[in-house]
This record gives structure tokens, sequence and C-alpha cells, in this order.
């Protein structure tokens, strides 16, 4: 499952208009003796590329912090596996 949780536009070094659309996945990750979401983030430019960190954290606390850190900082698909990676 995923959510939309925003839609940022910015202008590259260009000067071109990007449109960036963040996504929250949740995935349910079962054992034997409890169900729980973990989380992680897809980001998506408007007719362009795209990038997905599946299954980051099952703290919806932890993931709010990084969804807020992409979406403030407007971070495209190319730059996500790097920020993810200072993140953890």
């Amino acid at each position: 499952m995923e959510l939309k949780i925003a839609t940022r536009r910015c202008e590259d070094p260009q000067g071109a208009q990007r449109l960036f659309h963040y996504y929250l996945t949740v995935d349910q990750v079962e054992t034997p003796r409890f169900a729980c979401e973990n989380y992680g983030v897809r980001i998506a430019e408007e007719a362009g590329d795209e990038a997905c960190c599946p299954a980051l954290t099952t703290s919806a606390a932890r993931i709010d912090q990084l969804m807020t850190l992409l979406v403030d900082n407007k971070v495209g698909p190319a730059g996500l596996a790097d920020v993810v990676e200072d993140w953890l």
C-alpha cells in the first residue's frame, strides 16, 4: 500500500520546472507472534524518473522525520538513495 503525502514544484539549475510526488509505502510484516507495518518512501517525478526505498523502518515517527526532510528539501528521485543512506 502507499499513500501520497505531498507534491512539490521546483526549478532545476537549468531553469526547467520539475514536479515531484512523495509517497509513503506501507508493507505488512507478519511473524508467528505479531504483525507490524514497515514504512518506506517513493518519489516520482511528473513524466519522469522515480525511485523507491521500501521497508526502511517500523517507526511511524522516524518515517515522518524522513518524509519531512525529503519534502522540505524537494529531493528528487535521483537524490533519494543518498539522502536515505545519510539518514540511516
